[in-house]
């Protein structure tokens, strides 16, 4: 159905991109509603989901501390 959702913290990657972020997200919804895309009258809760686990994910990495150094 997708493919996998990689690790975004030091070290696994050093240079992570919002779209990095947001494919994450979009993978996750993908995964955890069964559906590659929404029919119309989920678009709404689809794409707002994507927008805030993009939002959580953001916030996780930028927080994380990584052998006493912050991640993001």
């Amino acid at each position: 159905m997708c493919r996998s959702i990689k690790t975004l913290r030091p070290p696994y990657t050093e240079d992570v991109t919002d779209e990095d972020v947001r494919a994450a997200a979009l993978q996750y919804v993908r995964k955890i509603s069964g559906f590659r895309a929404p029919a119309s009258h989920n678009a709404e809760a689809f794409d707002r989901a994507v927008e805030e686990i993009t939002r959580s994910t953001t916030a996780l990495l930028d927080s994380l501390e990584i052998r006493g150094r912050r991640a993001g």
